[in-house]
């Protein structure tokens, strides 16, 4: 697919947990080969749209469409096939403790490939490697910082070389030397793999060094999309709020 063309489209987007409305009217469209960040508040469901673009959760009403396929009208074994193209990194790593990280990078090619033995280990130990990890392949998880497991987990995610890789919350609870660290690993990603990348993060900083596009969620809905600088120029009084973190606003708090 061409760089900047639509990859991932959301259209309409509603998605309820029993009476609470987390998605309502969400559309949204991510180009692809470049970096997308989602932001807004907590709670706010940028989290539950990752899980809809690689079929995790379903909508109640609307479309996801990822590579020219409704995620909503594929059979279980089309979107098994759909997800292999997906790269996901978790906001915890999700790391299994009884594995080491070489075994927890390997799973996705022993699962999904057909790949021998020698080919794995060679490919686990150079996708460590471009993560900074490439002395950590027989340790354990615990044995890692949290900065250290956050690697393992981006490592995994696109030992595939997947085409879309999503991150959920790349950067929280950690130190600003480690954020910048793994914010460009992220831009290494996208640029070495060539892949789409969709971040959901609060992490303003990092958002404004990574992304291509921005996309603001509030109150189940994108209100506000464009560049790092059409966003911090928007005249919307909400987007303001949030920038600039400010607790007098038309945000409720």
């Amino acid at each position: 697919m061409t760089r900047g063309e639509p990859i991932i489209e959301l259209q309409d987007v509603e998605l309820a947990f029993g009476d609470k409305i987390v998605l309502s009217g969400l559309s949204l469209r991510v180009p692809a080969g470049m970096i997308t960040c989602i932001i807004g508040l907590s709670g706010s469901g940028k989290s539950t749209t990752l899980r809809l673009i690689n079929g995790l959760r379903l909508p109640q009403r609307g479309r996801v469409i990822v590579k020219g396929a409704d995620v909503c009208g594929l059979s279980p074994a089309e979107l098994i096939a759909l997800r292999r193209s997906i790269g996901f990194a978790f906001q915890f790593a999700a790391l299994f403790d009884s594995l080491t990280i070489g075994d927890n990078v390997a799973l996705p090619l022993r699962e999904n490939t057909s790949m021998s033995d020698e080919e794995i280990t060679a490919t686990v130990r150079e996708t460590l490697e471009s993560v900074g990890l490439a002395d950590s392949v027989d340790r354990l998880p615990a044995e890692l910082s949290g900065g250290m497991m956050k690697r393992a987990g981006f490592a995994r995610a696109v030992v595939t070389k997947p085409e879309i890789v999503l991150f959920d919350e790349p950067t929280s609870g950690l130190d600003p030397i480690v954020t910048h660290l793994l914010t460009n690993i992220i831009i290494d990603i996208n640029r070495r793999l060539g892949a789409t990348v969709v971040v959901v993060s609060h992490d303003m900083q990092s958002v404004y060094q990574m992304a291509d596009r921005v996309a603001l969620l509030f109150e189940g809905a994108i209100i506000a999309e464009g560049t790092v600088e059409e966003i911090r120029s928007s005249d919307n009084p909400i987007v303001q709020q949030f920038l600039q973190g400010r607790d007098q606003g038309p945000i409720p708090l």
